[in-house]
């Protein structure tokens, strides 16, 4: 479990670049924290490093949305890896992870070609793999600061 804090969005920003460079497709990570902690910006982060140039934002209403990278292959820090989607779900208005399915996740989760991040990931603990990334991202004692934690 690695911890990090950060004291700028800029920071959880490029937090999120750093992550995306150790991914491999096939991945789910979900995001834990308060509303307002910081989840999307990083989510935004990840986006940017896996070459996704599309504006990212919550899908709070729509629940999940579906993003193709702009690089055919992203380099990750064991090896090339195939990352051709970001699957970016947002649980907050859930009431179980059913609801994900219902809408196609599922068909989405552990792909090869895709990294999957979920908002919220606390609140669908059962459609979630066994193996996971988990980030939890709290409020720290300053401002802007956040403290970062996870098991990538």
């Amino acid at each position: 479990m690695s911890k990090i804090i950060t004291y700028s969005e800029k920071q959880t920003f490029n937090l999120g670049k750093k992550l995306a460079k150790k991914l491999q497709g096939g991945k789910v990570i979900g995001l834990i924290g308060e509303l307002g902690a910081g989840k999307t910006v990083l989510i935004k982060g990840i986006a940017a490093g896996l070459g996704i140039k599309k504006t990212i934002t919550s899908p709070t209403f729509v629940l999940f949305k579906l993003y193709h990278t702009d690089r055919r292959k992203c380099e990750t820090d064991s090896h090339k890896s195939r990352i051709r989607h970001m699957a970016h779900a947002d649980a907050y208005r859930l009431n179980s992870g059913q609801d994900l399915v219902d809408i196609g996740l599922k068909d989405w989760l552990g792909k090869p070609d895709v990294v999957t991040v979920i908002e919220w990931a606390d609140r669908v603990k059962k459609i979630l793999p066994k193996r996971k990334i988990i980030v939890r991202i709290k409020f720290g004692g300053e401002k802007n600061e956040r403290v970062i934690t996870t098991n990538l």
